[in-house]
């Protein structure tokens, strides 16, 4: 898999999951654009990158504003000259409230969704006649085993962000740009400790593989996924989950 000089947009990159693909990306030989809403997070990340001798830039990203993303494209080019990746990883996890549909305040419901469902579809948007300049490209949507688990508006996001990748998959596919989606199941990340504590090792009992996942465990599929050996593979959901859900 060959990404030397290729750049690549990861949304959420300023820690947790998002930090994990912009450091193996940079680590593959990839220019990265850490598109990220806090700012520390994401200035912090890119020094970490360059420090080891990557290429990175940083660009404060609200996925959930349409100026913002399209702004956060904009930048890349001026950075880097074109956009070859993108994945939409950023997402209202570790503080998200939790709450049930009868119940949720409508008003933070829908940012949630704008965020969380539509941010994906925003930053797609934005980028797609980047992409097109460059003779295609390849996107990958940060989905979720809670899509299939009836867990609330964070479940009902994620199966939105679902569907919206295999939509997207028939209107890009004729510019040559695929777009896929992994779904991790209970991954070792901070915001995971704050939503599920001590739920996220009782799930464990229950899966063929007993461990959290690792970031890393997330980055060779999302690399696989990206790369030409996945040139006819678009549309599809990769569960990434040891083995939490079977799905036919």
């Amino acid at each position: 898999m060959d990404f030397s000089d290729k750049t690549i947009i990861v949304t959420g990159a300023g820690g947790g999951i998002g930090e994990g693909y912009a450091k193996v990306a940079a680590e593959r030989g990839m220019q990265v654009v850490v598109a990220e809403l806090n700012a520390e997070g994401g200035e912090r990340v890119v020094s970490e990158i360059q420090a080891a001798g990557g290429r990175a830039h940083f660009v404060r990203t609200d996925v959930g504003d349409e100026a913002s993303a399209k702004a956060c494209v904009a930048e890349a080019l001026k950075a880097f000259g074109g956009v070859d990746y993108l994945i939409n990883n950023a997402a209202i996890f570790g503080d998200m409230r939790v709450d049930g549909y009868l119940t949720v305040d409508m008003d933070y419901l829908e940012h949630f969704m704008r965020v969380n469902a539509h941010g994906c579809l925003l930053m797609t948007r934005a980028v797609v006649d980047a992409m097109a300049q460059r003779g295609g490209g390849a996107i990958v949507n940060q989905s979720s085993t809670a899509a299939w688990m009836s867990s609330g508006p964070y479940g009902v996001a994620k199966l939105t962000m679902n569907g919206i990748t295999q939509s997207l998959a028939h209107e890009l596919g004729p510019k040559n740009i695929r777009i896929n989606a992994i779904a991790p199941g209970p991954t070792d990340t901070g915001a995971l400790q704050k939503v599920a504590g001590e739920y996220a090792q009782q799930m464990l009992h229950t899966m063929p593989i007993k461990r959290l996942g690792q970031p890393a465990d997330l980055a060779e599929a999302v690399l696989f996924l990206l790369s030409d050996e996945a040139s006819w593979i678009t549309g599809h959901v990769l569960n990434v989950d040891g083995g939490q859900l079977m799905r036919p």
